[in-house]
């Protein structure tokens, strides 16, 4: 089940073991620390993983940070990475720049495609309760409703 698990530095476990969290200065450690197989970049600005690896696929779904208009059909598309990517049994890593706003949209979302939460709401603060430091804005948690309507 999911709780607080500071793992290593500044990321955490969205699932113990499986999922990993945080923000770029995080990927390393990710890699290093939890070997993960997959890192999902959030950030649109970058134009390389921030710990480029052999051994690690890297997938760029190019978020933009405190941007007014966010598409909800991108992060549907992280949050199936993730998901897509922990149900075939890899580890995975995903993060933005700082692992608060994009990371932490994400994270909701997986966590209700996961069945752990059940509306948006819940996801919210269940991820942060995970990691402290998420924020979703209102373009993302928008974003969100558009994507998993609360019942």
């Amino acid at each position: 089940m999911c709780r607080y698990v500071k793992v290593s530095g500044n990321y955490h476990a969205l699932v113990e073991d499986r999922i990993f969290f945080g923000g770029a200065r995080d990927v390393e450690a990710m890699i290093k620390n939890e070997e993960v197989d997959v890192i999902i970049d959030l950030r649109g600005e970058a134009t390389q993983s921030a710990y480029p690896s052999a051994g690690t696929e890297w997938i760029q779904i190019p978020l933009g940070d405190n941007s007014p208009i966010v598409t909800e059909q991108l992060f549907k598309k992280a949050i199936e990475e993730v998901v897509g990517a922990y149900k075939a049994g890899k580890k995975v890593g995903f993060h933005c720049g700082a692992g608060s706003g994009r990371a932490g949209t994400v994270a909701a979302g997986t966590l209700i495609a996961l069945g752990l939460a059940s509306t948006v709401s819940e996801a919210e603060d269940l991820a942060k309760s995970i990691r402290p430091i998420v924020s979703l804005g209102y373009a993302q948690k928008e974003a969100l409703f558009k994507i998993y309507p609360n019942p």
